[in-house]
């Protein structure tokens, strides 16, 4: 089902349309304000002139929370959706952060650059999520801390089917594994839940978990990949966009049912057992 995942090309366009209703949809279950601000927390942002990247931040919705901590000038938010930056750039309290477009498996920014580094549900998206990961720690500083959020995949079959339809659902050692080849220590990964969830990991969630790790030497990651497998700048065969689409449109709809099912649940059931 990899064949059918839709990657950043494909994202580019999807998220032209998604960025409309982007900011009514994100705290419905999938991502809500208090996972954001764990995965903030997990930053460590204890002095307000520490630089900070948000890479694949699209409307500013994480970095709202980053900018409660640290000043929105040191702050640089990265997408390559114009459409979802836009967004971004009508929140008041970002009005002075950077806002570029950019790749985040070819970061724009100079090795040792920032003080951290977060990324929240943009992996997903990546045709290489170690070629990132590599990027994460290139960009940061010796000692800076990267932290990345991202889904993870479901066990229930039906839930597998959709998430494989849809984008990128990595397994958690997944992620421990590409930071821990990009060169970060102190990896850790804690899942992220809403309230109601229960711990109950089955049908997998859009931001499932979240993954850290410290850059212990300045210079980029040690681990030395080839080519990038995609193309930005290239075309996108219509008939496969297409396809993938609708692919993803169902991914929504089925991952849209998901928290209003589970929400459901943990109202009728009783309190101590499990959902």
């Amino acid at each position: 089902m990899v064949s059918a995942i839709q990657h950043k090309r494909e994202a580019f366009w999807f998220y032209r349309f998604l960025s409309i209703i982007y900011d009514q949809c994100t705290d419905l279950g999938t991502w809500t304000e208090a996972q954001r601000d764990e995965a903030v927390e997990d930053l460590n942002l204890n002095d307000r002139n520490l630089v900070v990247v948000d890479v694949g931040g699209g409307t500013g919705y994480t970095t709202t929370g980053v900018v409660r901590h640290v000043d929105a000038k040191n702050v640089t938010i990265l997408d390559q959706s114009p459409h979802q930056l836009a967004k971004a750039k009508q929140k008041k309290q970002l009005k002075d952060c950077t806002i570029i477009e950019g790749d985040a498996e070819d970061l724009p920014f100079p090795t040792d650059y920032a003080d951290r580094y977060i990324s929240c549900g943009s992996i997903e998206y990546w045709p290489e999520p170690q070629r990132g990961v590599n990027e994460a720690f290139r960009v940061i500083k010796k000692g800076g801390r990267a932290v990345m959020v991202g889904p993870v995949h479901p066990t229930h079959w039906l839930s597998s089917l959709f998430a494989d339809m849809w984008m990128l659902f990595p397994k958690e050692e997944d992620y421990i594994e590409w930071f821990q080849k990009a060169g970060f220590v102190d990896v850790k990964l804690r899942r992220l839940n809403p309230k109601w969830y229960r711990g109950a990991r089955r049908h997998g969630l859009i931001m499932g978990c979240c993954v850290s790790g410290v850059k212990p030497i300045s210079g980029p990651s040690p681990l030395e990949l080839g080519p990038k497998r995609e193309v930005v700048t290239k075309g996108v065969n219509p008939i496969l966009f297409l396809w993938r689409c609708f692919l993803g449109f169902l991914g929504i709809i089925w991952y849209t049912v998901i928290p209003v099912y589970m929400w459901i649940k943990d109202k009728i059931t009783p309190a101590g057992r499990p959902i």
